[in-house]
């Protein structure tokens, strides 16, 4: 390394065939938070949806507070995405400050931080893995499992991973399972699960007590049923896709669960700033470090980068994604029930 090369260019522009340890650590330099910078998304995100929720309720037309309510949900699926970021210590790793405001969002999200750490975490060490993959994710089984299974699994499956219960992700994905199931199977360890049901119903209550039934759907329903239905298929898609890749234990590394099993989203400017980057999900996956916000830089910088699986929010290209129910061993791929691949 020259006296005027950083550390930063050194790993750039290293090999473009590096793999293992030695990808993750190219991607290192980019895993620096910057504190005034994301206190300022922090900020103003949490200052934007503020005024969006303050536009269901003071809106002088019902026109604007149907506006406002969407653009609450947009606001709450940014949020989220990015106390997602601070849950994974990428950003303000050590501000008590933004510990306890997360704490507060994560209570108010229905996403509270004992369920999300511990299911979101599990979901990092273990993606693209035949077994254990289904702890915070969408469940797998192989076609041979699914034929032999008996109906009841069945069934169960199929219905975790219906358009329908991904849409409707405010109600089963987020408020059953990410409060209610986790806090009756261990109420000590998620015992702030509970506390989140409580302070949803309340919130509702008083909507309804003070402002009205419309003001509680706007207020609350609405934006709720946007972000979970975006983000739960977003996380869907982005692990379930025509040409993911899924392993035993002897073909599993960390870098190719990565880089194979994690979509590249391609969106537009605004989605990509409602969704805080997320479609970058294989440079998340390989290193959760990385502030949402220089995920972009990443893409840029590394070769090995620029060739990821990717999708999109097109139609058809959801259509694929959804189509996708089982492993199939024989062919590697995942197939819909009829065994094709939808590519």
């Amino acid at each position: 390394m020259t006296d005027g090369q950083t550390t930063a260019d050194f790993f750039i522009r290293g090999s473009v065939s590096r793999s293992g340890p030695e990808l993750v650590l190219a991607t290192k330099p980019f895993a620096v938070d910057s504190t005034a910078r994301s206190w300022w998304y922090v900020l103003s995100t949490a200052g934007l949806l503020a005024a969006a929720v303050a536009g269901t309720l003071l809106a002088p037309h019902v026109l604007l507070k149907v506006a406002s309510s969407v653009l609450t949900g947009l606001l709450l699926l940014r949020l989220f995405v990015i106390y997602h970021d601070q849950q994974h210590h990428a950003i303000l790793p050590k501000s008590k400050a933004a510990e306890w405001f997360m704490w507060v969002f994560g209570i108010l999200s229905l996403s509270p931080s004992s369920i999300w750490r511990a299911s979101h975490n599990h979901h990092h060490n273990h993606n693209s893995k035949i077994k254990g993959s289904h702890i915070g994710s969408f469940p797998i089984m192989t076609r041979e499992h699914f034929e032999k299974a008996p109906k009841s699994a069945r069934w169960l499956y199929l219905f975790m991973r219906h358009p329908l219960t991904i849409l409707f992700g405010y109600l089963t994905i987020f408020l059953h399972g990410m409060c209610l199931r986790p806090f009756v199977m261990k109420p000590r360890e998620h015992w702030d699960c509970f506390i989140s049901v409580l302070v949803h119903a309340g919130i509702a209550g008083c909507l309804i007590g003070f402002a009205g039934w419309q003001a509680w759907l706007l207020t609350q329903i609405i934006p709720h049923f946007i972000a979970s239905a975006i983000g739960s298929y977003l996380f869907y898609a982005q692990h379930n896709f025509p040409g993911v890749a899924f392993y035993d234990k002897s073909g599993w590394t960390y870098d190719r669960a990565a880089l194979e099993s994690s979509s590249y989203m391609k969106m537009g400017p605004v989605m990509a700033w409602f969704s805080a980057n997320i479609g970058y999900h294989h440079i998340h996956h390989l290193n959760a470090r990385i502030p949402f916000y220089r995920l972009p830089e990443v893409l840029e910088a590394l070769p090995e980068m620029r060739n990821p699986k990717v999708t999109t929010l097109k139609p058809f290209d959801m259509y694929r994604c959804l189509s996708l129910k089982v492993w199939d061993t024989k062919q590697q791929r995942m197939v819909a029930l009829d065994g094709t691949d939808r590519e």
